[in-house]
C-alpha cells in the first residue's frame, strides 16, 4: 500500500517538473545543456544520480557483495575518490571551459573541433548509438525485475510504466527536468540508503557486531577457489572509477555547469553523496552473509545462485513495508535518473550529431529541439523492446557497453583537455584502439573477466595517443589556441 502510494506521488511530481521544464526550453542549448545554468548542488547531485543505477543496487550489490565479502567495500571508495572527487577536480574546470571556447554541446561534437577531425563526429556518435541505447535498456530490464518481485506487477507492464514516465519528463522538459528530477531523486536516494543500513545493522545489533559476523561467516560461505582474486578486484574498482572518465552522460554534467566558481563546491557535494551510496549498496550486499547461508540463497531451477535477487529477497524479508517503498523508490530514482541521461545522450548522437536540424530562415526556430524531442522518444521505445525481448546481440552489446564506450573517448577525450600536441590521428588511434581491444578482449577472456577487458580498453589508448600524435603532424596553432584559450 505504501510502495503504490509514494509511486505515485513519485511519477506525478517528475511528470509535473517535465511541464515545468518545457517551459524554460527554448533552444538546444536549453534542451541539452540546461542553457549552461546549473548550479553546484543540482550538477553535483546530477553527476551522482547518473552514476548510480539499478545495475549497482541489484546486480552489483548481490554478486560482489556475496562473492567478494568486505573487500566489496573498496569498489566503493574507489567510486567515491576517484569516479566522482577526482574526476571533478582533474575534468570539471578544463571541459567547461575549452567546450565553451569550441561551442560544442557534446562529446562527438568536441572531438570533432578539437582535433580538426571532422569524420571523428560521426565515428564518435556511432559509437554512442550503438553502445548506450543497450546500455539503457539493461537497465529498464532491472527495474522492471525489481517491480515485479516487490509489487507482483507483471514485467511488461512494469516496463510500459516506468517508461512512459522517464519519456515524459524527458521529452518535455530536458536537461533541465532531468536536473530538477535528479536532485530530487537524490534526495530519496540519500535518505533511503542511509535508512536501509541503519535498519539493517539494529537487526544484527549495530554496525560492528554485523560486520563482525561477515568476517566470520565468508570463509565458511565461499570457498578459497571461489574468492576474487587482486587483479579481479583492481580491475573493478579501475573500471567503474576511472572507466566513468570517459562515458558521455557524465562528462556532460561538466558542460553544464554555471560557471567554473561552482566547481569546488560540487565536487565536495559529489563525493559525500558517492560514498554514502556506493557503501550504502556494497554494505546490504556484504550483509547478505549475516543473513542467509548458501543453502538459503534465492536459487533458479538448476540450483546456481540468483545474485540479482539477493539483495531484493533481503530488503523484502528484512524492511517494514514503508522503509522498502521507500528503497523502491530510492532504486527507482537512481535508474530513471541514469536512464535519462543515456536517452538524452544517445538521442543527441542522432540529432545533434548525425543529423543536425538547421534552423529555420524566416523564424529563427531551432528545429533540432523538435528532432530530439522525437528522437528522445524513439530511443526510449527501442529501449521498451530492448529490454522486452532481449535479443542475444543486443545482449552482447550490453555487456561490451562500458568498456567500449569509455576505451573508445576517455583517452582522446582527457589528452585534448591537457595535452596541446595531441593529433587529429591520434585521436582516431585513441578511439579505433580502445573499441578494438574491448571488443577483442571480451571475445577472448570471456564475460566473466569483462572488468579486467574493460580496463584494458581503457588503458591501451592512453599509450596509443601520445605514439600515433609523435609520429604525425602538429594540430594547427590557431586550433590549439582557440580550444585552450
Amino acid at each position: 500500500m505504501y510502495g503504490i502510494m509514494f509511486l505515485v506521488v513519485f511519477l506525478l511530481l517528475m511528470t509535473g517538473i517535465g511541464i515545468w521544464g518545457m517551459r524554460k526550453t527554448k533552444t538546444l542549448g536549453d534542451f541539452f545543456l540546461g542553457g549552461r545554468t546549473m548550479g553546484p548542488w543540482v550538477s553535483a547531485v546530477a553527476y551522482g544520480t547518473s552514476y548510480f543505477s539499478a545495475v549497482l543496487f541489484i546486480g552489483f550489490a548481490g554478486t560482489q557483495g556475496w562473492q567478494f565479502g568486505l573487500k566489496a567495500l573498496w569498489i566503493a571508495l574507489g567510486n567515491g575518490l576517484i569516479g566522482a572527487l577526482a574526476a571533478w577536480v582533474v575534468l570539471a574546470r578544463r571541459t567547461r571551459r575549452m567546450t565553451q571556447n569550441l561551442d560544442t554541446m557534446t562529446m562527438p561534437a568536441y572531438l570533432q573541433e578539437r582535433y580538426g577531425a571532422k569524420h571523428l563526429r560521426p565515428l564518435a556518435a556511432s559509437v554512442i548509438f550503438f553502445f548506450l541505447l543497450p546500455y539503457s535498456a539493461s537497465v529498464f530490464k532491472g527495474l522492471g525485475h525489481l517491480f515485479e518481485a516487490v509489487f507482483h506487477i507483471p514485467y511488461d507492464m512494469a516496463l510500459l510504466v516506468m517508461i512512459a514516465f522517464t519519456g515524459v519528463y524527458l521529452i518535455l522538459g530536458g536537461y533541465f527536468a532531468i536536473a530538477i528530477t535528479d536532485f530530487i531523486q537524490g534526495l530519496v536516494m540519500f535518505v533511503g540508503a542511509i535508512a536501509m543500513v541503519a535498519v539493517l545493522t539494529a537487526q544484527e545489533g549495530g554496525l560492528w557486531e554485523i560486520l563482525g559476523k561477515v568476517r566470520d561467516q565468508y570463509p565458511l560461505h565461499v570457498p578459497a577457489a571461489a574468492r576474487p582474486s587482486a587483479i579481479t578486484i583492481l580491475s573493478l574498482v579501475f573500471m567503474t572509477s576511472f572507466g566513468t572518465w570517459g562515458l558521455p552522460q557524465m562528462a556532460q554534467k561538466f558542460y553544464a555547469i554555471k560557471n567554473e566558481q561552482v566547481i569546488p563546491r560540487a565536487a565536495v557535494v559529489t563525493t559525500v553523496f558517492s560514498l554514502v551510496i556506493g557503501f550504502a549498496a556494497y554494505l546490504t550486499g556484504i550483509f547478505s552473509h549475516a543473513f542467509f547461508t548458501p543453502e538459503s540463497l534465492p536459487k533458479n531451477a538448476s540450483g546456481g545462485i540468483l545474485y540479482d535477487s539477493i539483495v531484493p529477497t533481503l530488503l523484502t524479508e528484512r524492511l517494514p513495508e514503508a522503509l522498502m517503498a521507500l528503497i523502491l523508490l530510492l532504486v527507482l530514482s537512481a535508474s530513471m535518473s541514469t536512464l535519462s541521461s543515456l536517452v538524452l545522450v544517445s538521442s543527441s548522437s542522432v540529432a545533434i550529431d548525425l543529423y543536425p536540424a538547421p534552423v529555420q530562415p524566416k523564424s529563427g526556430k531551432d528545429r533540432s529541439i523538435g528532432m530530439m524531442r522525437f528522437l528522445s522518444a524513439i530511443f526510449v521505445m527501442i529501449s521498451y523492446f530492448i529490454s522486452r525481448f532481449q535479443f542475444s546481440f543486443i545482449v552482447t552489446l550490453m555487456s561490451l557497453s562500458w568498456g567500449a564506450v569509455s576505451g573508445a573517448f576517455a583517452a582522446p577525450y582527457i589528452y585534448g583537455l591537457y595535452w596541446k600536441r595531441a593529433t587529429k590521428a591520434g585521436a582516431y588511434a585513441g578511439l579505433l584502439s580502445g573499441l578494438a581491444t574491448e571488443i577483442i578482449l571480451f571475445f577472448v577472456l570471456g564475460a566473466a573477466h569483462s572488468p579486467l577487458a574493460a580496463s584494458l580498453a581503457i588503458l591501451v589508448p592512453f599509450l596509443v595517443v601520445p605514439v600515433v600524435s609523435r609520429f604525425t603532424r602538429a594540430p594547427e596553432q590557431s586550433l590549439v589556441d582557440q580550444a585552450f584559450a
